[in-house]
């Protein structure tokens, strides 16, 4: 595949902001006392930005790897 450099450069910086990025915001949801009800069982709240945070590591990698393929 044919990408001009400085497009496959963005999307290496871009998938590895990502994956600097969720990670600390889980450190942040997961301490939230809005993660936990009374019973100590997961909330919708950390369920859903769980899904959110896996899918978007997920597609940073997709673009990762993308970005890295395209330089070679």
């Amino acid at each position: 595949m044919n990408l001009p450099v400085a497009w496959s450069v963005l999307l290496v910086v871009t998938a590895g902001w990502n994956l600097l990025i969720w990670p600390r915001f889980w450190q942040r949801i997961s301490a939230d006392p809005r993660s936990r009800d009374a019973d100590g069982r997961p909330t919708r709240f950390l369920v859903v930005h769980a899904v959110l945070i896996g899918v978007s590591l997920a597609s940073a990698l997709a673009v990762g790897v993308l970005g890295v393929l395209t330089l070679l």
